[in-house]
């Protein structure tokens, strides 16, 4: 064991901040993962960050620094390669004529100091930083900023067409070498690395459009020429095992890559339009899925809720919401919170997204025969604990879930419905019988994800009577809530990532009753689940933007408050 982990451990034991209990299961764990002791407490929630950083200040007696709170100029971060600050876990934040300030995590890395000196030719003044935020800070200062020679490789591509233009109509020939091999592997390098969840390849009259998805907007990023489209469009299509000469209707493919030691995988559809095929990829990062119960933005009201309905022996539990709104991320979760050796838990999927250790996982092939019905009865065949129907798209799905969740089972699934009272009429109105519904249905989950406003930049606000009436909620004039700014943290736009917004219904006898009466309105279920105590999406938005974890108007916009 390193000495400087060693005294670590032990300068927070004399502290009084760590039990020596603590300390010993810290080290048993560290010698299978050989992380630092220090971010394993972290982790354990046996400290905090900030203790961790105020020991490590007084031990080492380098100061440390909130990232957060710091206006760093871009042009300083460029001093060192993308490469070398996500290597380290390294970021410049300040320099000088002769000297550049680097916050570090373990700022006795020697390694990572001596290659910042290298790539800036600047001495270094190490600094300490939070894990976390030198994650979150890498991730925005690093996020759109395509490879250095990107301006190079799009004169190569300007020139290759030219000296192609007389064969534009001939088969697309690329070598491995090529400037647009080159130049998808930068788009797609990029993409990961800023956190996309989609690119937009858009062909338009004089050129190719690049925009990514990021936190649920799209921002344009790059402009391909004209003369190169095709090339590009080729060179994915041949990575997707797509076929190329085959421009006139929609196709679907896919493909992996390894970044940094993480293998991603990329979804695509190509789709004809008047100025050429449009590519859409989406992004598959199995390392960035949500795999805790704890990072799906739940209130601990909710929270204890969810894990009440998700511990049961059997019945039925749906997640629903619109297309994008995290529904999988929710079971995923689910399912690693409930996972253990006495469960048998098989899952139909389509597409399966992300590996879970210990799950069977089930890739639903429609040409195959393999249908979400016809695997649900092959599954009931196999001993299943908990059942994962990806979703129930049809009456005989509902059928056969319901009856899983009779006869013993625990049955995960989604719906596209509005609210969690909307899913049992949609349910209905597949042919559910009301009396097997009100038996089998323990509880539904309605979600919307929203973007998070910036933590260094949100600025609070008084909600005027005006505003107030406007959104629907005059009961909240004179409350203070929060509005985003922008700055260089969060690249000017004043939001950081996504949280969801949820309401949780659990079908207790109540609700039961009216389930089994068959002709009841959604309304009439909505009002009973309140008088029993659900918080609805609006309420648990508000509650959010209160607290400044997003913005009234992106509650607005995911749930159409006053609308």
């Amino acid at each position: 064991m390193p000495k400087k982990q060693k005294m670590m451990g032990e300068m927070l034991l004399e502290l009084g901040i760590i039990t020596r209990e603590q300390l010993e299961e810290a080290l048993a764990e560290q010698k299978g993962t050989h992380e630092r002791i220090g971010k394993i407490l972290v982790n354990k929630g046996f400290i905090t960050e900030q203790q961790l950083l105020e020991t490590l200040e007084f031990m080492m007696g380098i100061p440390h620094v909130q990232l957060s709170k710091m206006d760093i100029d871009p042009e300083v971060v460029r001093l060192i390669p993308p490469h070398v600050m996500r290597k380290h876990k390294i970021l410049p934040v300040n320099k000088t004529s002769t000297s550049l300030m680097l916050a570090m995590a373990d700022p006795l890395n020697q390694q990572a100091i001596d290659d910042a000196r290298m790539a800036s030719g600047l001495d270094i003044i190490p600094v300490l930083a939070s894990e976390r935020e030198l994650d979150n800070a890498i991730r925005q200062y690093l996020a759109f900023r395509l490879d250095p020679g990107i301006e190079k490789i799009l004169g190569e591509l300007k020139e290759t067409a030219r000296q192609n233009r007389k064969e534009s109509y001939a088969p697309v020939r690329i070598e491995d070498d090529a400037p647009v091999v080159r130049m998808v592997n930068s788009i797609l390098t990029q993409a990961v690395q800023g956190r996309c969840s989609d690119i937009h390849m858009e062909p338009q009259e004089e050129d190719m459009r690049v925009r990514f998805r990021v936190d649920g907007e799209l921002y344009e990023v790059l402009h391909i020429p004209k003369a190169s489209e095709a090339a590009v469009v080729s060179r994915l299509k041949i990575m997707s095992s797509i076929d190329i000469a085959e421009k006139r209707i929609p196709q679907d493919g896919r493909f992996n890559m390894m970044f940094e030691g993480r293998e991603v995988d990329f979804r695509v559809s190509t789709l004809p339009t008047t100025y050429g095929e449009k590519v859409v990829l989406r992004i598959l990062d199995r390392s960035s899925a949500l795999t805790r119960i704890e990072q799906l933005g739940l209130t601990p009201q909710n929270q204890e809720k969810l894990l009440r309905l998700a511990r049961r022996p059997h019945g039925m539990l749906i997640v629903t919401g619109p297309t994008g709104s995290g529904k999988t991320s929710t079971l995923y979760a689910l399912l690693n919170e409930i996972n253990s050796v006495d469960k048998n838990i098989i899952t139909l999927e389509d597409p399966v997204e992300y590996s879970l250790a210990g799950i069977n996982q089930v890739q639903i092939n429609v040409r195959a025969g393999l249908t979400f019905a016809s695997g649900l009865r092959a599954v009931l065949r196999q001993d299943p604990d908990i059942i994962m129907v990806g979703e129930i798209r049809d009456n005989e799905t509902a059928e056969l879930a319901v009856k899983a969740a009779l006869t013993g089972h625990l049955v995960l699934s989604t719906l596209h419905t509005n609210s969690a009272a909307g899913t049992i009429a949609r349910l209905l109105d597949m042919g559910i019988e009301g009396f097997l519904l009100s038996s089998s249905l323990i509880g539904i989950v309605s979600q919307r994800l929203v973007r998070q406003l910036c933590p260094n930049c949100k600025q609070p606000y008084v909600l005027d009577e005006e505003m107030a009436a406007r959104l629907g909620i005059p009961e909240e004039a004179g409350q203070q809530f929060f509005r985003p700014v922008g700055c260089n943290m969060c690249r000017q736009i004043g939001y950081q990532g996504r949280t969801a917004l949820q309401e949780i219904m659990p079908v207790a006898a109540p609700i039961k009753e009216l389930i089994g009466r068959g002709n009841v309105s959604e309304e009439m279920i909505e009002a009973k689940a309140i008088g029993e105590g659900m918080k609805t999406i609006k309420e648990d938005g508000i509650l959010k933007a209160k607290k400044g974890i997003t913005s009234l108007e992106e509650v607005m916009k995911a749930v159409y408050l006053g609308g």
